[in-house]
């Protein structure tokens, strides 16, 4: 009768994280992964920084900074095991101004709570670290590192012994006592004992397709970046000190294993879910937003941010002089474009980003409903978690 006992769906770090900590919590239990890409990893997961972060921002015991934590180190162990490029370059969080003295200090203070070796730096030791970028104080977080999260996610893949499927675009759930039957694109039916919904920039409608209203709405905001046409000028990883009322940490430097050096990202609203050409408009998706409330409360609230944001979207001068606030040597020639990313937010109705990690159960499903940037470093734990509700439906 089942085709599988749980059908994730999503080819991203999170659904292959799932498979994978499913097959080590319960050996023998069948999972098929549909994934409408014709690969893994093509979204979220394969078009960031590759930034594994320390979690020295995110809230003391919240979901992102346990997780993070935990899941920097997992990440570190995961890459050395299975010989993934990857290292532990540690990063600098510097201000330029002394307005950002207070936040500053509030991550030293934070980065405390959370466990994190935190050091504080002066000017001078700054130039220590990077002779190029400038400063009045900084910060020190050992921790951080990079890696390639696509190879990752194909190793998880690998890893987890879940059946994959690709070009699997689902476009029905029917949820019965006994389980659930989903639809693809090609005709298709897997019927599965329970439903783990890990689709990213879709999950929110995935959960309207299992009948579950998800109370957030995905608002996609595509992140730009660029290269680093001269990547001496930068050794390892400088990001300035975040707005705390924002997800977003601004426009950092982050050199990769592959020795490039990426400079970004923004974050301008985007008018489609996998948008990223600014050019690129989905009137669906669109429309979708625009219905949304909460998306008009974010305009309304946080409209000089997004104004400045933009700016610096349709404005390379401006990209560059937020670079060139810690890396003053840069010009505007010495950036490159790069592929951008899209991030997807859950906003609720009322406006409010959502700041955390967001799992949530229905009858025979279990939902990711927000997984941004910290969600690659921490996707060994959140997969564990997600793994243990959807095993708790089937055992239930």
């Amino acid at each position: 009768m089942f085709d599988c006992d749980i059908l994730v769906i999503g080819g991203g770090i999170i659904g292959l994280s799932t498979a994978y900590a499913l097959s080590r919590a319960a050996p023998g239990t069948r999972v098929v992964v549909l994934e409408k890409e014709a690969g893994p990893a093509r979204h979220q997961t394969g078009r960031n920084s590759g930034v594994i972060h320390s979690g020295i921002y995110y809230r003391p015991g919240s979901l992102k900074a346990r997780y993070a934590v935990r899941g920097a180190a997992e990440m570190v162990k995961f890459c050395a095991e299975y010989g993934l490029p990857h290292e532990v370059t540690g990063k600098l969080i510097v201000a330029t101004d002394r307005s950002e003295l207070p936040r500053l200090h509030a991550l030293v203070q934070r980065g405390r709570e959370n466990g994190i070796p935190v050091r504080e730096l002066g000017p001078a030791q700054i130039s220590e670290f990077e002779p190029q970028v400038r400063g009045i104080a900084a910060i020190h977080v050992g921790t951080t590192g990079v890696c390639d999260y696509g190879a990752v996610a194909a190793q998880l893949a690998e890893a987890s012994g879940a059946e994959l499927r690709y070009g699997a675009r689902v476009t029905a759930v029917d949820r019965r006592p006994w389980g659930v039957a989903v639809r693809t694109a090609d005709g298709g039916v897997v019927r599965a004992r329970a439903l783990v919904n890990c689709a990213g920039l879709h999950c929110d409608a995935v959960a309207r397709l299992a009948g579950d209203e998800p109370g957030v709405r995905i608002v996609p905001f595509r992140g730009e970046y660029y290269e680093l046409a001269r990547p001496d000028l930068v050794r390892g990883l400088v990001y300035p000190v975040p707005d705390p009322a924002f997800p977003f940490l601004g426009v950092h430097l982050t050199r990769g294993v592959d020795g490039g050096v990426h400079l970004g990202p923004n974050a301008v609203p985007a008018a489609a879910r996998e948008g990223y050409r600014r050019r690129q408009v989905d009137p669906r998706d669109l429309a979708g937003t625009l219905a949304w409330p909460g998306t008009w409360r974010i305009a309304r609230r946080h409209w000089r941010y997004g104004a400045g944001e933009l700016h610096r979207s349709l404005s390379k001068r401006a990209f560059t002089e937020a670079v060139r606030r810690l890396l003053p040597a840069v010009e505007a020639a010495d950036l490159r474009p790069a592929p951008a990313g899209v991030r997807a937010q859950a906003v609720l109705r009322d406006g409010t980003l959502v700041d955390d990690f967001l799992i949530r159960r229905g009858p025979r499903t279990v939902h990711v409903l927000n997984a941004p940037s910290p969600a690659a470093t921490a996707s060994l734990p959140i997969g564990r978690e997600v793994a243990r509700q959807a095993l708790a439906l089937v055992d239930g």
